[in-house]
């Protein structure tokens, strides 16, 4: 199959997933990640409709995206990765969305950066569900305190929260856990699924899942650093 064939099948899954929780099914939406998958990849995705994309890494980002988005202006390009401070600039300059924000310091960079570009990217903050040591992401149990900061220290306006299960564990119980905390933090914006697991992220309210190799096939090729 080609990537504009998965990206059919794609959604076609997502639209009945989303009918079956009582959404219009075009209520969740797709973020075709890209990330190691260069221009000549992603331009039949984007000729066949395809407008969200996700990234991992800034500099990769930059070394292709800036093209592409200058000939479809209405590409909205998601930061999807960990983020440094040192990339806060770069990050605020080239996207439209950035989904991991998950401590002070990024916080606070992002801040300063929104506010010298005069851009508004939109924000959401990385959750931990799994408390795993070696992820990025805010604890649980921190994260209404963080939100919290992020609002009134910052300024800054989160639009909603992003997960990434541990991967050997049933996802279900993460994508409840994302749930509740954006009800307690007052929050409607859910990214949280990958390409295994996004109808049932969908179950669980998803509003956006991440879907990279469902789409794009695998991945062969190693990721750029950083």
């Amino acid at each position: 199959m080609s990537a504009t064939d998965r990206l059919k099948l794609v959604r076609e899954e997502v639209a009945k997933a989303s009918v079956d929780t009582g959404r219009a099914g075009d209520a969740v939406t797709i973020v075709a990640v890209s990330k190691t998958f260069d221009a000549d990849a992603i331009v039949p995705v984007i000729a066949a409709g395809q407008r969200v994309f996700g990234e991992n890494r800034v500099q990769e980002a930059q070394g292709k995206w800036p093209a592409l988005k200058e000939k479809n202006a209405d590409i909205e390009l998601r930061l999807i990765g960990p983020l440094q401070s040192n990339k806060a600039a770069d990050a605020v300059a080239l996207f439209d969305v950035i989904e991991t924000i998950d401590r002070e310091k990024i916080a606070k960079a992002i801040a300063a950066e929104m506010k010298k570009q005069g851009r508004q990217p939109r924000l959401f903050v990385q959750v931990n569900t799994g408390s795993e040591p070696q992820k990025a992401g805010v604890e649980p149990k921190d994260l209404v305190a963080f939100v919290d900061r992020c609002r009134r220290a910052h300024g800054l306006t989160i639009e909603g929260l992003m997960c990434i299960p541990p991967i050997a564990e049933n996802p279900g119980p993460h994508f409840a856990l994302l749930a509740k905390l954006a009800e307690e933090t007052g929050l409607q914006k859910l990214s949280m699924g990958m390409s295994a697991d996004y109808q049932t992220a969908i179950a669980f309210g998803a509003t956006s899942v991440r879907v990279g190799s469902a789409i794009f096939g695998s991945r062969d090729k190693p990721v750029a650093a950083p």
